[in-house]
């Protein structure tokens, strides 16, 4: 398997989005954006991310579902947390 790209801290959830989400998904989606894939990021975003990487700046990832629910992955510039949560949540 691949190594991580960053380290991403503490990995935690917002309460709606445990809610909604399942653990499988969220576990592939955390690994895709250790990994630098961002799910369905604009480009510019994903320029943005991977000047980040280079920079320690704070990395944003876009995902779906099992049932194509949009959900976000946020690990912060100085990668002690990941967030998971959902757009409303933002």
């Amino acid at each position: 398997m691949a190594e991580s790209l960053f380290p991403q801290g503490m990995c935690v959830i917002t309460a709606n989005a445990m809610s909604h989400l399942q653990g499988e998904d969220i576990q592939r989606s955390l690994v895709r954006h250790s990994l630098g894939d961002w799910g369905e990021v604009c480009e510019e975003d994903k320029r943005e991310n991977e000047r980040g990487l280079k920079a320690g700046l704070r990395l944003f990832s876009i995902y779906r579902d099992r049932n194509q629910r949009k959900f976000y992955i946020i690990t912060e510039s100085d990668r002690t947390v990941t967030t998971v949560l959902l757009p409303e949540d933002y």
